[in-house]
């Protein structure tokens, strides 16, 4: 029998492979990796996830006080710049709401998406032949979710790249602020600009990364459970086969999806309020995020394409020829003359099983390429747009937005 080793409150312990597979609470994205074991050892966090006021107060203190305090010691927190340290949209967006938003994530991810694991098997989607197969994915998520090294290389990624390139050339604004001022050299950083620069900033980003990393080990778990022959059924009410389970991920990463339309109506605002520009400016930009968005949380969901596909023409074959056994029976016995004197056709339970087997038909032949819903896309679209929304009244009054909008609706 498989087992593997995890740490959790008591120390390392072994699992056996029983255990992985019958107990939900073991399978998680976010109970892993070297920041994770920092904040148990520090009492910021249990083996829940529990104590998230304390990781948010932390946070606060580490990427956004040392900057008030500079800033006001450079007396630039309402004026002595262009754009000041207070009026800074972005980082205040970046600092007080995203960051909270991408701690109160890891909650919710871990309490939603830890039952996904214990749902493939309640639903009798793994053969018991395969089980070994699916210990080897839940295996494998674990080993890479708490790898060193990704961690490590996130971290050279956010200060190599996040910081120097993207930061520099994209994202700072052509403004004298309270991080910086321009120059014939760039950028000349304060010495508030300098801890952003050099903590705040890639700490954040190291946030985030790790955020798209954990959603590759996401993808990944459910690219290995996809390479398993899954016991589908073409005629599941969900009209995916028995998988519909998978569109509720969009609830777990709700927050998330809120965490990246407040990042992007922050800079947005920004440029808004201190460069002139109009929030038509950007549609490329949040369409951009938006799609980036969708792609990342459904993206995964598409790695059971191909069985699904597989299921449904395999189901209009099978019930296709059970349909045309039993319509020949039917036709037979209650058209041809077939059926015994003393039968009574009104009441007769063949009519309802010949409605039933239609319906079932009918349910193999809407069957859909992947689990994914339009109330989910809908869903997932409308926490992205949430934080932007707002920046709607920088266009037109909220008086003849309201008026719009109620001439939208009656």
């Amino acid at each position: 029998m498989n087992v593997r080793r995890e740490r959790g409150r008591t120390g390392d312990r072994t699992l056996r492979s029983d255990d992985i597979l019958r107990d939900a609470d073991n399978f998680s994205l976010v109970l892993g990796g070297p920041l994770y074991q920092l904040m148990r050892r520090t009492h910021l966090s249990d083996d829940a996830l529990h104590m998230m006021h304390r990781r948010v107060i932390v946070s606060v203190l580490l990427l956004w006080a040392p900057l008030f305090l500079l800033a006001a010691w450079q007396r630039q927190l309402l004026g002595n710049a262009a754009v000041p340290f207070l009026h800074d949209l972005e980082a205040q967006a970046r600092f007080l709401l995203v960051v909270p938003l991408l701690i109160l994530s890891e909650l919710v991810v871990h309490q939603r998406l830890r039952p996904i694991a214990r749902s493939f098997l309640d639903r009798n989607l793994i053969p018991p032949a395969m089980q070994g197969r699916y210990d080897e994915a839940i295996n494998a998520a674990f080993r890479l979710r708490n790898s060193v090294w990704a961690e490590v290389l996130m971290l050279a990624l956010v200060y190599g790249v996040g910081v120097l390139v993207l930061w520099r050339s994209f994202v700072a604004l052509d403004a004298a602020t309270w991080y910086a001022s321009p120059s014939a050299d760039g950028y000349r950083l304060t010495p508030a600009g300098v801890w952003f620069c050099y903590v705040s900033l890639p700490l954040f980003q190291f946030l985030l990364v790790r955020w798209y990393f954990r959603i590759f080990v996401w993808g990944r778990f459910l690219w290995h459970v996809s390479r398993i022959p899954l016991a589908l059924v073409p005629t599941h009410p969900d009209r995916v086969g028995g998988l519909g389970f998978l569109s509720l991920t969009v609830f777990a990463f709700a927050p998330l999806a809120v965490a990246h339309g407040v990042l992007v109506a922050g800079p947005v605002a920004n440029r808004i309020f201190f460069l002139g520009a109009k929030l038509t400016d950007f549609k490329g930009e949040i369409a951009l995020v938006v799609v980036f968005l969708m792609v990342l949380v459904f993206g995964p969901l598409l790695v059971f394409t191909r069985q699904l596909v597989q299921a449904k023409r395999n189901g209009l074959h099978d019930y296709g020829d059970l349909a045309e056994r039993y319509v020949r029976a039917f036709d037979a016995k209650w058209v041809r003359g077939g059926a015994p004197a003393d039968e009574a056709l009104v009441g007769s339970a063949d009519i309802q099983s010949l409605a039933d087997l239609a319906n079932s038909v009918e349910v193999v032949q809407t069957m859909k390429p992947a689990p994914i819903t339009r109330a989910a896309v809908l869903q997932l679209g409308a926490a992205i747009l949430a934080p932007i929304v707002p920046l709607l009244l920088t266009m037109m009054p909220l008086e003849e937005l309201l008026r719009k909008l109620a001439g939208l609706l009656f």
